[in-house]
């Protein structure tokens, strides 16, 4: 396989009928080259460092082949217009903060409430969201920096609560990470920090936090949680960044959290509902009930089969009649 990689070898007729096989393509997939495939350097990874070479390679092949994907469905459905702003590389926590004061107002979100749909804002601004289910639960959510970005959420995490988190962090390395590596503790400390401040701005969030000199309360750090639908985990470290609280308390919460089996999965988190993504799904689902035979087409040009299609986008193709067959090199554009 390597020797195929390289190109020091060339595969016979049947290694790539075996290969597209394998790899859910057809064997027109390996003649049509890949123009501005995705490259590490455009993904934001959590673990960059720790996470498996193998698995960092086949996040960044689905990303190529999604791409390409999306870039095909733009030529037959209108999709929102790319509308992340861009920042300069924070030089302060307080810059941070900032920044995601700024990204609420740019998608005028304003600064005293709660944000409806953690989705529905990035796929606004023009982000493709997926899971890649046998990827994500072992190297996290990631976000790829493109011409319309994607954002690859993890499927490990259940909590509605702490997949709006997620969505907020990867838009934080959209917004100020443009061209820098992270995954890293500064770089993802700065995206956690922005994720908390974009959730919960720093002027509703200190009017709103219970505060006590000695105790938290439990009972009003959960109804927080509710109305602004974000872990309580996330609650306590954010009054700890603003110093509402102090390190022992912060240090306190977390292990009342743990001892009470909160770690993972808190109280409440089936009140905060899982957000799914819309905008993919809204584009196939269009494009098939106007001419189902269109999205067959243009999978037969990418040279993708339908178990490929399903793993990339998470949707099934629609089934056309027995008496119709797409013919892969005709061009409904």
């Amino acid at each position: 396989v390597h020797q195929l990689e390289t190109g020091a070898k060339e595969p016979t007729d049947e290694m790539r009928d075996a290969l597209a096989a394998a790899l859910a393509v057809t064997p027109a997939f390996f003649a049509t080259p890949a123009i501005n495939p995705v490259r590490e350097e455009d993904c934001h990874f959590r673990r960059l460092v720790s996470a498996p070479r193998a698995l960092v390679a086949q996040a960044v092949a689905r990303g190529t082949a999604l791409e390409a994907l999306v870039d095909a469905l733009e030529g037959q459905v209108r999709m929102p217009i790319v509308d992340f702003p861009e920042e300069a590389r924070p030089a302060s926590p307080d810059a941070v903060e900032r920044i995601a004061e700024n990204a609420r107002q740019h998608w005028g979100l304003g600064l005293d409430g709660p944000i409806i749909s953690m989705m529905r804002v990035v796929e606004n601004a023009g982000a493709v969201v997926v899971h890649f289910d046998d990827l994500t639960d072992r190297i996290d959510a990631l976000s790829m920096a493109r011409r319309r970005p994607i954002i690859v959420r993890s499927t490990a995490k259940v909590a509605g609560a702490r997949l709006r988190f997620d969505l907020a962090h990867e838009a934080a390395h959209l917004i100020m990470h443009q061209g820098i590596v992270t995954g890293d503790s500064v770089t993802e400390g700065e995206a956690h920090r922005f994720a908390g401040a974009f959730l919960i701005p720093r002027a509703a969030f200190a009017r709103e936090f219970p505060r006590s000199r000695r105790t938290l309360d439990w009972n009003a750090l959960f109804t927080m949680k509710l109305r602004w639908k974000i872990s309580v985990r996330a609650i306590a470290r954010r009054a700890f960044d603003l110093g509402l609280i102090d390190a022992a308390q912060y240090r306190t919460a977390n292990i009342q959290l743990v001892k009470t089996g909160q770690a993972k999965a808190e109280r409440y988190d089936e009140r905060v509902a899982v957000e799914e993504p819309e905008l993919l799904r809204a584009a196939i689902s269009w494009l098939s009930n106007r001419d189902g035979i269109v999205l067959h087409r243009l999978l037969a040009n990418l040279g993708m089969s339908p178990a490929l299609f399903a793993r990339l986008t998470g949707e099934r193709m629609p089934t056309l009649p027995d008496n119709v067959v797409p013919l892969g090199s005709a061009k409904p554009w």
